[in-house]
């Protein structure tokens, strides 16, 4: 019986199609900025909130640290690992919060 629930998960995952990927990777993507920035993402301290800024704004910012447009001390060795398309989850997550 226990068997049971992973399957019915799968099955759910699967059902829910093409869209269900593309916002799979927020979520994972997004847990390395919660250490900073704090529990999803509403500031901690001087670190800055991301959760309801707009995600065109955000992904601006993201793509200025890789470029080295916008100096830090984390972000500019943070962002290289992630792609393009993780970079644009992250935005659409962290906007999607209010």
């Amino acid at each position: 019986m226990t068997h049971r629930l992973p399957i019915a998960a799968a099955l759910l995952l699967a059902l829910a199609g093409p869209s269900a990927a593309v916002a799979g990777p927020a979520p994972l993507a997004a847990q390395g900025c919660v250490g900073c920035h704090g529990p999803e993402g509403r500031g901690a301290g001087a670190v800055p909130a991301l959760a309801g800024r707009d995600a065109a704004e955000l992904q601006a910012l993201l793509n200025a640290f890789r470029s080295g447009d916008r100096p830090a001390t984390i972000m500019t060795r943070i962002v290289p690992g992630y792609s393009e398309e993780e970079l644009a989850a992250v935005a659409a997550h962290f906007a999607g919060l209010r």
